[in-house]
């Protein structure tokens, strides 16, 4: 009797689920790479390597609204200035990452197979940087890292492709930390190309 009725509330859920999903743009998984630009003065210490992005399109309303979570996991090689305080040396040849996550309202107008978006939004996280450490007795260089908090905002665009139940993207934004590293803010320009898996078709079984 108690698997019937809960057989019997989850199908009751999936149909309104289902009712309720009345774009076929309303939930997608982001999975990207690509390779983060730092501009300004974050070029000073910074050059680009390969990051990675995961976010969620959810889909708000009936227009073409949706909310854009994701985590940015960008990658730099890095160069120290400035040795950090305390410290005599700065880290060469090193590199440093970054785990921020932003949240940001966008807009997205489909033509077709494609779609076009913007997006804003703000967030924030940490910023990874090498430090090093001589001991002059045992003549060893200690390597560790340093902790930046680092709020953020992030203006974007993008453009889709669709192939029914996914979408190939290209990504560009611009990230602006309100934080300084090196004395220097913090500035960079990610470049992001990836999949969107097409989540609403699971309930609605339409395309775009």
């Amino acid at each position: 009797m108690g698997k019937s009725l809960l057989s019997i509330l989850l199908t009751l859920s999936l149909c309104t689920l289902a009712k309720a999903q009345t774009r076929s743009d309303k939930l997608y998984t982001v999975s990207g790479i690509g390779t983060s630009l730092p501009v300004g003065e974050s070029s000073d210490f910074f050059s680009p390597k390969i990051s990675t992005t995961l976010g969620v399109n959810l889909g708000l309303g009936n227009k073409g609204l949706f909310l854009y979570p994701k985590f940015n996991l960008h990658a730099f090689a890095y160069n120290g200035i400035t040795p950090d305080d305390g410290l005599t040396y700065t880290a060469q040849n090193a590199r440093a990452t970054t785990y921020l996550l932003n949240v940001a309202l966008g807009y997205r107008k489909i033509t077709g197979k494609f779609g076009f978006y913007g997006y804003a939004g703000a967030g924030g996280g940490f910023i990874l940087t090498p430090k090093v450490e001589v001991n002059p007795i045992t003549q060893q260089v200690i390597a560790s890292n340093k902790s930046h908090g680092m709020p953020m905002i992030e203006l974007g665009a993008g453009i889709e492709y669709s192939l029914g139940g996914l979408s190939l993207f290209t990504e560009v934004s611009y990230m602006n930390g309100f934080n300084q590293i090196q004395h220097r803010n913090f500035t960079t320009i990610p470049l992001t190309i990836g999949i969107k898996p097409n989540l609403s078709r699971l309930f609605s079984g339409s395309s775009k």
